[in-house]
């Protein structure tokens, strides 16, 4: 039976894709706002709010992660 070789890790700039998944939640959460009325009348309000926690997730990941960075622990 061959040996199996893993593959060498592929580098990524995590910090970018974080950026950009925050803004495009930031986004959804402002392109919701006009809505506000409809969503509470018709029981959807959490899309609103699934949208302002996953901006607020993507906020706190990039400080966590810059502060990773300043300290020297990236990969």
């Amino acid at each position: 039976m061959p040996e199996l070789v893993t593959p060498p890790a592929v580098r990524i700039n995590a910090r970018r894709i974080v950026a950009a998944g925050t803004v495009l939640w930031f986004a959804a959460f402002v392109a919701l706002l006009p809505f506000y009325g409809w969503l509470g009348r018709h029981h959807h309000r959490i899309w609103l709010e699934t949208c302002l926690a996953g901006w607020i997730l993507g906020v706190l990941g990039l400080a966590i992660m810059s502060r990773h960075r300043r300290i020297g622990r990236t990969v």
